[in-house]
């Protein structure tokens, strides 16, 4: 290794240290080594709500209570109905696993529901994250029937 002399400062630098960004670092690594990439639990849950919603069949999610109190939350001024209400999830650094809590509409098979539900949410995810999905588990809370109101549209009883 031979040196070389600044002759501003009037010291002795290494030649090595002109090449500071040559390597996996450097302009010539690919873009995806550059840097890390982190996915919140609510993103995934947002993802994961949007593809179980858009299953026909499929009438709201949520448990009982989290619909209840949903409901009025929603009909606050301001309030936006959440996208994540009946999801749960755990997102590693590579995998993904999610839980869901559902209402069905009456009629529909809910073992083929269940299926499309997964095939929805496991392409979702996958294809926006990248991350891959082990498992969905969905919890069948409720059957909605023809004749129910739903707790989202009722209405007070005077106007």
């Amino acid at each position: 290794m031979s040196d070389t002399v600044n002759p501003t400062a009037g010291g002795k630098t290494p030649r090595s240290a002109s090449k500071a960004l040559a390597g996996q670092a450097g302009a010539g690594a690919a873009p995806e080594t550059r840097g890390r990439t982190t996915i919140a639990d609510s993103v995934v849950e947002k993802i994961a709500g949007m593809a179980t919603r858009e299953v026909p069949g499929i009438h709201s999610l949520g448990s009982g209570m989290a619909r209840t109190l949903g409901a009025v939350t929603d009909k606050v001024p301001g309030g936006r109905p959440s996208v994540s209400r009946g999801v749960k999830v755990e997102v590693g650094e590579r995998q993904a696993a999610v839980d869901l809590d559902v209402v069905v509409e009456y009629g529909v098979a809910i073992v083929d529901i269940a299926g499309d539900v997964r095939t929805s949410v496991i392409t979702a995810v996958e294809r926006m994250t990248s991350l891959e999905v082990v498992e969905v588990n969905i919890a069948v809370d409720d059957v909605h029937l023809p004749d129910e109101e739903d707790d989202e549209e009722t209405t007070g009883r005077v106007q």
